[in-house]
């Protein structure tokens, strides 16, 4: 899991550019890669604590063991999951980076109390988490990071019922090869499934950002190269492409987001208020346990038209904290220097650690 995240990491980090490039939908705001890497970052942060080379290496054959019996403080993989998970809840950014973090929380349920990933828990684990982004959303639609989500669940599903509940690492491989490639599928499709897209001659920069994040999993635990291929032919993705989102209209309003401590039924009131003023609506739990009144920790995201409003709101309900108010539109300056951007960028510098800027 850590090297899954920190690769996802590295990989979100060099392909940001691009995904902010084609990013248009649900508002052509330009900021899904960086969105998307801030929220992956603060969740292979969580995990840079874990001292990995003193884990106990677990294998299908009871041989291969080593460093003694599990630690079951750090070698739960759906505890380490779920510490990534709540890190990323607490600091996801936008609706991608947002919908990544339930997605994240949600697929380690499946994998508590287990030492090692098999072709069933991967099945459930991406079952669990596709919903529960489905669900979290107000009003989700297909052609986003959600259908991707979904078609890689579905095919890891498929090859899980082909093969009985098989454990073994074999079982394994094929799922996630499937889930990969049905993802790359999924978001070839997006591009006729939103009219947006399908204007603009692009693919859903979310979705193509859940599949590098899949692929980035296959090749950690399979111990493979990511698939430099995967990408090539994706419309509007070749690096020559322009910004698509510089040349749309400027999306008023502001991108609200924050932690909150409420009840089930003050939950379902602040979706229903929320979706009564503004847009784009994600509310999960960012945590699986409630406190001593029963309330549990939210995290919330709103698109509103002045963000006063909204807050009034919140706060009518609860205490929020982690509180960001972003604009939807880039500011004009920076509007106008990708417009005029006529040329490939030049790759960011390797910093110390070997990570692009």
């Amino acid at each position: 899991m850590k090297r899954w995240l920190g690769k996802a990491e590295t990989t979100l980090g060099n392909h940001s550019d691009r995904l902010n490039a084609i990013n248009i939908f649900p508002v052509a705001d330009g900021d899904t890669g960086t969105n998307l890497y801030l929220t992956v970052r603060a969740a292979a942060q969580a995990l840079h604590c874990l001292d990995t080379s003193a884990l106990p290496v677990i294998s299908a054959d009871p041989a291969i063991h080593s460093f003694g019996p599990p630690d079951p403080a750090q070698n739960d993989v759906g505890a380490v999951l779920s510490r990534a998970g709540l890190a990323a809840m607490e600091q996801a950014r936008g609706n991608s980076g947002t919908l990544f973090a339930v997605f994240l929380c949600a697929a380690a349920e499946p994998l508590a109390g287990h030492h090692r990933l098999s072709a069933p828990l991967f099945a459930a684990a991406l079952n669990r988490a596709q919903l529960r982004a489905w669900s979290a959303l107000s009003d989700p639609v297909p052609g986003t990071m959600l259908s991707v989500m979904e078609a890689a669940a579905r095919a890891a599903a498929t090859v899980d019922a082909e093969h009985n509940g098989d454990d073994s690492n074999h079982a394994l491989g094929l799922a996630l090869d499937a889930a990969v490639e049905a993802a790359l599928a999924a978001v070839v499709r997006t591009e006729g499934q939103l009219e947006a897209l399908h204007a603009a001659h692009v693919v859903d920069a979310g979705g193509v950002g859940m599949l590098l994040i899949l692929d980035c999993l296959r090749s950690a635990v399979l111990g493979e190269e990511l698939q430099d291929q995967l990408l090539d032919g994706l419309h509007g993705y070749d690096v020559q492409d322009p910004h698509i989102h510089a040349g749309m209209p400027r999306d008023e309003g502001v991108e609200v987001m924050c932690t909150i401590t409420l009840s089930p039924l003050d939950a379902a009131t602040m979706r229903q208020r929320l979706d009564e003023i503004g847009e784009s609506v994600i509310m999960s739990q960012a945590g699986a346990t409630a406190d001593a009144n029963g309330a549990y920790r939210w995290r919330v995201h709103v698109h509103v038209p002045e963000a006063a409003l909204a807050m009034a709101l919140i706060r009518a309900l609860g205490e929020p904290s982690d509180i960001s108010v972003s604009e939807l539109a880039l500011p004009e300056a920076e509007l106008e220097a990708e417009s005029h951007d006529a040329g490939p960028r030049e790759p960011a510098g390797q910093a110390a650690d070997g990570y692009e800027r």
